[in-house]
C-alpha cells in the first residue's frame, strides 16, 4: 500500500486521485482497527513527528510521510 500512496506522492494531497488512495489507507487501518478521523489525522502527524515512523515510510519515496500526514488531515477535516 506504501508503494501506492508512493506513485501519487508527487500530486496535490488535496487531489482527487491523492484522496481517492489515503482513502484506500484509511479503510486499510478500519479493518484492523477503529480510528476516529481525528486519531487518523494525529497517526499522519507521528508519521512526520518521529523519526522512526517517518524514515521507514520515506524508504517507498522521498517525501511520503510529509505527503501522507497533508493528505490525511484533509481526509480527516473533510469527512468529520
Amino acid at each position: 500500500m506504501f508503494r501506492d500512496l508512493a506513485e501519487v506522492r508527487h500530486l496535490d494531497p488535496a487531489s482527487k486521485q491523492a484522496q481517492e488512495s489515503i482513502e484506500k489507507w484509511y479503510l486499510h487501518l478500519q479493518s484492523i482497527t477503529t480510528y476516529s478521523l481525528e486519531a487518523f489525522k494525529g497517526l499522519g502527524q507521528m508519521y512526520v513527528d518521529d523519526d522512526r515512523f517517518r524514515k521507514n515510510i520515506d524508504q517507498f519515496g522521498d517525501g511520503l510521510a510529509l505527503f501522507m500526514r497533508n493528505a490525511m488531515a484533509i481526509y480527516a477535516d473533510n469527512h468529520q
